[in-house]
């Protein structure tokens, strides 16, 4: 992940007034409360997810802030429902945040449609061209910056491990969300290496845990079948019904990150979550600005796991 390193001064200086003073004169100030949104699309209990923030709360405490004394966190959890995070954007803006951390590309939308001036940072976004969060990545031009999750090109490196470790796949599913605006190109950037690989690609569209069940059931055919699981809430969140599924169905598959290996998946390819995550107060959370600081894409090498 590329960062936009802040010197510490500069980061406190983006919370305005107050915050901005040199510490050794905060010192001797009242501390002033700031508010802090953040909307994710995954479950509060979800294991990946407490260790994220750990680190993010680490990190800002680094900086100097800390959640009950001079910052206030406002947590909502979307747990992959649409209108649960429509609701709770609402929520948020409605609070006055000095920003919002929007976690995962299906927050930023309804957050965008809540308000145009409350300052965004987005992590884990595809595509936030595309998805018209950003007018470009040097320049966003609106309320929203961030982390860029990965390029579509990885998808395409998926299908290319997948085959590596098991050269007998000819046919392999697409697990994926078909709500989100991302799908399409990544399954786009798989579809393009699979004739050079013979294999034969399969979406399959899928909203719940019934309908992932099901469909996968459906799909296997034989020993040449394979399982690609892309990057959405929906296979995070039933990452462990996925997993076992593909254990049931002897079915060889690529996650797209690293907790899935470490819940019993057989490889991941791509960025590692956590480091994203644990660099975003030192990096681009702009409490104000949002605008002029340029949306971060992924340059460091995705590893795989096993």
């Amino acid at each position: 992940m590329q960062f936009v390193q802040l010197k510490r001064r500069e980061f406190i200086a983006l919370f305005g007034g107050a915050a901005a003073w040199p510490l050794g004169t905060r010192a001797q100030q009242p501390e002033r409360m700031r508010r802090l949104g953040v909307l994710l699309n995954i479950t509060a209990d979800d294991s990946e997810s407490k260790a994220r923030f750990g680190a993010f709360l680490e990190t800002l405490q680094q900086l100097g802030w800390t959640e009950g004394r001079n910052l206030r966190i406002e947590y909502r959890w979307g747990a992959g429902d649409a209108e649960r995070i429509r609701r709770y954007a609402a929520e948020l803006v409605a609070l006055s945040p000095a920003a919002i951390l929007a976690y995962g590309a299906s927050t930023v939308g309804p957050l965008l449609q809540a308000t145009r001036t409350v300052p965004i940072v987005f992590t884990q976004a595809v595509d936030p061209v595309g998805a018209g969060f950003v007018d470009s990545l040097a320049r966003p031009g609106r309320n929203a910056t961030g982390f860029m999750l990965f390029e579509y090109g990885i998808s395409g490196k998926w299908l290319e491990v997948l085959k590596q470790i098991a050269l007998g796949v000819r046919r392999a599913a697409v697990l994926r969300d078909p709500s989100l605006t991302s799908g399409p190109a990544q399954l786009a950037a798989i579809q393009a290496v699979a004739p050079s690989l013979g294999v034969e690609v399969s979406p399959i569209d899928v909203r719940d845990a019934s309908e992932i069940e099901r469909a996968v059931g459906a799909f296997v055919r034989g020993s040449n079948d394979g399982l690609i699981v892309v990057a959405n809430p929906l296979t995070t969140i039933h990452r462990d019904l996925i997993i076992a599924l593909a254990a049931r169905h002897k079915l060889p598959a690529i996650y797209p990150f690293r907790h899935f290996v470490a819940s019993g998946g057989l490889i991941s390819y791509g960025p590692t979550l956590l480091t994203s995550i644990a660099g975003l107060p030192a990096t681009s959370i702009a409490f104000s600005g949002a605008r002029s600081r340029p949306t971060c894409r992924y340059r460091r090498p995705p590893s795989s796991n096993w």
